[in-house]
């Protein structure tokens, strides 16, 4: 857990007032609720309504976010941070987003799935570069963090019709995303950790506020306004369904934000990670689809990094102590074999 100087709420609960897993549960309690709404959301406006437009989609949604802040109180005279600084995290925001759509073009999907599920790496290792930061995390961290990973893309991967197929524009264009992406998420702790007066609020809407001339661009330029514009014309119903799932995700990205506040940008990722994994799980849950070997060891694999992140680091051996400990039992090995073997030569002689 990070130091905070500052009192955190999350939709007038206390926070800091609270032992840090009552923190924890809180925030991602927030987060799965809101994003498991949103999936389904999604999956009914994508599937259900045939409605692909993304670009749109996500326009109504920062909207509906810039109306729920005001509800809360917020306004730009509590600004903390000059607005540069959310033109630059904004303007990586739009690139990942924009290469992530770009990259499905050239990418099938169990290959999206693998590059997908290794957010939480990146993340890790820019903590490192990014200034105002300069995180390091333990070995153990990174093994937590690999073993989820490899856990999410055996799970998902499980059901697969096709191997993933690599098209070398299109990993560039995932790889690019996911560098962005790790960005994002540290350059949002940096804010939080080199001002503590920052509000999940203020993050939301001035990302939102300047992140939207940015979505009007490609929509412009693809002609996908037009086209979206239309069609709701034609199905207005679909607003409905729009706002509420911007109200779910809106609950999801303030407890997120909250969690990369107090938590950082890498356990936010894990967590984040994990929720696609839980959400997978309950698919097969709810429909009953049959688990093969292959989902359980993906499970066992993400309940391992899971458990291995949260034991203390108290609890668990350095690398030092395992080498000290490793050259210990080598060197009583070789002692005991000595007298053992001195053992036999004094029985031999006496014959």
């Amino acid at each position: 857990m990070k130091t905070e100087d500052r009192a955190r709420t999350l939709f007038g609960i206390s926070l800091s007032d609270r032992p840090i897993w009552h923190q924890f549960l809180i925030c991602s309690t927030g987060f799965f609720f809101g994003y498991l709404v949103n999936g389904i959301c999604e999956e009914y406006v994508y599937n259900r309504l045939q409605f692909s437009y993304g670009w749109y989609f996500t326009f109504v949604q920062g909207f509906v976010y810039l109306a729920l802040i005001y509800f809360q109180g917020f306004s730009p005279e509590k600004m903390v941070n000059p607005w540069k600084t959310y033109v630059k995290l904004s303007g990586v925001l739009m690139g990942s987003h924009g290469l992530t759509k770009g990259s499905l073009a050239f990418l099938n999907y169990p290959a999206q799935i693998m590059f997908k599920s290794t957010k939480v790496l990146p993340v890790m290792v820019m903590g490192a570069f990014v200034p105002g930061l300069r995180r390091k995390y333990t070995v153990h961290e990174y093994i937590s963090a690999m073993l989820l990973v490899f856990g999410l893309i055996l799970f998902t991967l499980a059901d697969a019709q096709t191997s993933p197929n690599f098209s070398i524009i299109g990993v560039i264009m995932i790889v690019g995303a996911l560098v962005m992406d790790a960005f994002v998420g540290n350059f949002q702790e940096a804010i939080f950790t080199m001002n503590p007066e920052t509000t999940q609020m203020e993050m939301l809407f001035c990302s939102t506020v300047v992140g939207l001339p940015f979505l009007a661009v490609p929509m412009i330029l693809s002609g996908e306004l037009y086209q979206a514009w239309n069609s709701c014309a034609k199905h207005p119903y679909v607003y409905a369904v729009l706002v509420f799932e911007a109200m779910a995700t809106y609950v999801g990205q303030v407890s997120v934000l909250s969690l990369i506040a107090i938590f950082g940008a890498a356990t936010t990722a894990m967590v984040t990670t994990a929720r696609k994994a839980v959400t997978l799980l309950l698919s097969y849950l709810i429909f009953t689809k049959p688990l093969t070997e292959q989902h359980m060891t993906g499970l066992l694999l993400i309940t391992t990094g899971i458990v291995l992140k949260m034991l203390p680091e108290s609890k668990i051996p350095s690398w030092n102590t395992i080498s000290s400990a490793a050259k210990q039992g080598i060197s009583s090995f070789i002692k005991e074999k000595k007298s053992f073997n001195g053992e036999d030569e004094e029985k031999v002689a006496m014959v």
